[in-house]
């Protein structure tokens, strides 16, 4: 099958990269000049494990294409995907002026009948946006005789898993009432959905509100686990024993219950803010949505607080190591990354930070530029030198089993503040180590 996809994000790259695997014929379209040369060059602008190969692989044989040429994509694809950003506005709402600046394009552009996907993550009515959209730009051209659907196709990818995820997905939802779109939506998704029936298909605002649904949900039990390992430290309770006590039950489970420095990343805090915007808009006082927003903001907090308490306040001149940047492992973005919080707070109270972390150096760098209190290191040992104590932000596979005698020989102090619980507090202590967790008596 021909498919468009408008936007080489991160969702729009990897759903364009494994539908051309899957033997579909792909055109990326993006309004980058520089992105879409570097691409056809073999330059990927994101870290995902896998996808390098995959678009690679794929650009090579020819299944997938990369274009500026808003009218070559639209005249290739049988699918219009919209995979286009939607940023926070200033109030938290989603910003759709991406995704109706795709639905306008497609609308110049359009010389047959199309279906365009919302792939992005948008509030519960952007499909009927899109539709007004393109039926008024058609209007305009007097082309009104051209047919179109808008569906709704959300994306349920981790960052760090998101090839494997869009290859062996747990479900597909699809937003249409429309028969046909159904049926060539479930031509293009059949090589996905053959172990199993995968494919849940719903009426459009549905589809919208299950995407961030999802999200929230997942936000939820992050930020509640944060709230309880935070009452047991206070109660001399270990939130590790409690995790794995409520895990257990089929009903909970251990996904997303472990406790931390609170998520990030460029889904649930924007996709949180932009449910609470739209309950708000139709007078609803979304009240456990706003409980969640407020505990991870406070506790992006925490591992500061836990470093000036230990300090008495007295953080001027101290230096630490930092291990991880990104705001979770196996990606290198940063984007509202807790790691960011606690830099930020140390260099504002005085102290300064010699970083390490395996993909995010380059992030980093260009988020924050040359700085005399922040130094990027090329190892997770060179960062620990002169380094008054160690900070672990990311749980990242290789800070799991360190060096503990190096990391004692290197810091001026032997104190580490554990944001992700990666150590036994026992083993490290009988190390001769100070040592500070989440939601674990001290």
């Amino acid at each position: 099958m021909k498919v468009t996809v408008f936007g080489i994000g991160y969702v729009g790259l990897v759903q364009a990269a494994v539908l051309a695997d899957a033997g579909h014929d792909v055109v990326c379209v993006d309004v980058d000049e520089k992105k879409v040369e570097d691409l056809k060059q073999g330059v990927i602008p994101i870290y995902e494990p896998g996808l390098d190969s995959l678009v690679k692989e794929n650009f090579a044989k020819g299944t997938l294409k990369f274009t500026i040429d808003a009218a070559e994509g639209v005249k290739h694809g049988e699918v219009q995907f919209i995979a286009v950003g939607t940023p926070p506005d200033e109030d938290g709402s989603a910003d759709l002026q991406y995704v109706l600046a795709v639905a306008e394009t497609i609308a110049t552009h359009m010389e047959s009948n199309q279906i365009l996907v919302d792939k992005s993550t948008v509030p519960v009515g952007t499909a009927e946006k899109v539709s007004a959209k393109v039926a008024q730009v058609l209007k305009k051209r007097k082309r009104e005789d051209l047919k179109f659907d808008v569906a709704s196709n959300p994306e349920f990818l981790k960052e760090g898993s998101a090839v494997a995820d869009c290859m062996r997905p747990d479900r597909i939802i699809i937003g249409t009432s429309c028969e046909e779109t159904e049926e060539v939506l479930r031509e293009l998704y059949a090589p996905f959905n053959r172990n199993r029936e995968k494919i849940i298909v719903m009426d459009v605002r549905s589809a919208e509100l299950t995407k961030y649904a999802a999200n929230c949900m997942l936000a939820t039990k992050i930020s509640f686990m944060n709230e309880i390992a935070n009452l047991a430290e206070k109660l001399g309770a270990d939130v590790e024993m409690v995790r794995q006590g409520i895990g257990s039950d089929p009903r909970i489970g251990y996904h997303f219950i472990y406790p931390g420095a609170g998520y990030g990343g460029s889904c649930f805090p924007k996709d949180v803010q932009a449910l609470i915007k739209a309950a708000e808009q139709i007078d609803f006082d979304a009240d456990v949505l706003k409980a969640v927003e407020a505990r991870n903001a406070k506790q992006k907090q925490v591992l500061f607080q836990k470093i000036n308490g230990h300090y008495g306040g007295q953080l001027s001149g101290k230096t630490f190591a930092l291990w991880g940047l990104s705001f979770k492992p196996n990606t290198d973005d940063m984007r509202e990354a807790p790691s960011r919080v606690l830099m930020e707070a140390l260099w504002e109270a005085g102290a300064k930070v010699q970083a390490y972390d395996p993909e995010a150096m380059d992030e980093a760098q260009r988020i924050y530029g040359d700085r005399d209190d922040l130094r990027l290191c090329g190892t997770k040992e060179a960062c620990l030198k002169g380094a008054d104590a160690l900070v672990i932000v990311t749980e990242w596979q290789n800070f799991r089993a360190p060096d503990f005698d190096l990391i004692r020989q290197q810091l001026s102090e032997p104190l580490i503040f554990d944001g992700r619980n990666l150590y036994m507090p026992r083993r490290v202590q009988q190390r001769g180590f100070i040592y500070h967790s989440i939601g674990r008596a001290a």
